[in-house]
């Protein structure tokens, strides 16, 4: 507690982040004033199958914890944030020393999907850190019912105006956030990134919540990738028409249907639309 008797609060969350019950429980400790609000996201611990880099890892749990803190301002709250250690119970007590916490309120999935519950999370910093501890479940499949959470995977077309106008269609039509996954593709980084940094421009201007990423240069790895990172409700894939497209030559749309239960929508952009989307 500061000298004025400000309370500080860390959050902790992880892939449940931006959930609603979170966000509603940070508001109703906020409405009863004189608290400062510290957000620490653990970054996410790979499953197997696919090789994934820690500046990767690392660059996705920022964007998790950016798009939580940009809704929290969005209700009047200013929080900080940190990204932390992969192990939950670490990065929470580390969090508690180096914020000077004095509450904690933990974020889970429900318990029969929860690695942190299953592990004791909530329980073991009860009894270690001396502090109360707030813990709130969040069920991501309620949360669609709030905002719907969209994929968007394209590489060369990703500025073409097809494909952004069907992502302000879709946040017209129903709350979206978009998350914009760039493959490196043939080009180097910085041709990806930049691209991806031109898009996110154009959507943050028309008024969509979107953030993005450069993942790896083979799309179907890239999308395998974003699913461990992110709250994925549907997919968009954008490509090149027919058989100027090297993706749809290697069948990604199928191959990702076959791996998702989530909708796989597929819109084509000519080369044409995506030289003026990069222009523009």
């Amino acid at each position: 507690m500061t000298d004025d008797g400000t309370k500080t609060i860390l959050v902790v969350a992880n892939e449940t982040v931006g959930g609603r019950a979170l966000i509603e429980a940070v508001k109703r400790r906020a409405s009863e004033g004189n608290v400062h609000f510290s957000v620490i996201c653990p970054q996410n611990e790979p499953r197997h199958g696919y090789v994934v880099y820690d500046d990767l890892v690392r660059h996705a749990a920022e964007n998790r914890l950016e798009m939580t803190l940009a809704e929290l301002r969005e209700e009047g709250i200013e929080a900080e944030g940190e990204v932390m250690d992969p192990d939950p119970y670490q990065a929470t007590m580390d969090g508690i020393a180096q914020f000077h916490a004095d509450e904690v309120i933990i974020s889970t999935h429900p318990e029969t999907r929860s690695g942190w519950l299953r592990r004791d999370l909530v329980q073991r910093i009860r009894q270690d850190s001396g502090v109360p501890v707030t813990h709130v479940v969040v069920d991501l499949d309620a949360d669609r019912k709030h905002k719907i959470s969209t994929l968007v995977v394209a590489n060369q077309t990703v500025g073409g105006q097809p494909l952004i106008d069907l992502l302000k269609k879709k946040a017209a039509d129903e709350p979206h956030t978009f998350i914009v996954v760039v493959p490196q593709g043939e080009g180097t980084r910085p041709e990806a990134t930049e691209r991806l940094g031109q898009t996110l421009a154009r959507l943050h201007e028309a008024g969509l919540e979107a953030t993005g990423q450069v993942l790896d240069p083979d799309p179907f790895t890239a999308i395998q990738n974003a699913l461990q990172f992110y709250r994925v409700d549907e997919i968009v894939i954008s490509t090149f028409p027919g058989e100027r497209s090297g993706w749809l030559r290697q069948n990604l749309i199928e191959r990702t249907k076959m791996t998702t239960s989530s909708p796989v929508e597929h819109i084509e952009v000519s080369q044409e639309a995506a030289q003026e989307g990069a222009a523009a």
